[in-house]
């Protein structure tokens, strides 16, 4: 069993950066790929990012790739989301995920946190 909890999430203008922490709980953390989504109102959770359990693989959606990057530290049970140059369109609730599959889809990841808030002001 794992349970996640987001910070970092806020209101930055367009071209700022955010850094976005999950801080997991759990002694099996270090065996689950970990991955993080978005949700803007009224579209489906979209895929952001994924890591491996040992963070040597990492995966990006079409939309962030070169922005965003993932990295997480086993030691600490923590997994980041470093955003640079936001858009307007990164504006959305942005949530930690745990699973068992370096994977896209939402159904891969079996564990979530309850959500952080980033907005981008134009």
């Amino acid at each position: 069993q794992v349970q996640l909890v987001e910070s970092g999430g806020g209101l930055v203008q367009a071209g700022g950066s955010l850094r976005l922490s999950c801080a997991a709980s759990g002694r099996s953390f270090s065996s689950y790929v970990m991955g993080w989504f978005r949700q803007a109102p009224g579209r489906e959770r979209e895929f952001v990012a994924t890591i491996s359990s040992n963070g040597y693989i990492t995966r990006s959606g079409d939309s962030v790739k070169g922005r965003f990057t993932i990295s997480r530290d086993n030691a600490k049970n923590m997994v980041y989301l470093q955003m640079n140059s936001l858009k307007p369109e990164d504006t959305a609730v942005y949530y930690c995920a745990g699973g068992g599959a370096l994977s896209v889809t939402v159904t891969a990841y079996r564990y979530w946190g309850q959500g952080t808030q980033v907005t981008v002001s134009s």
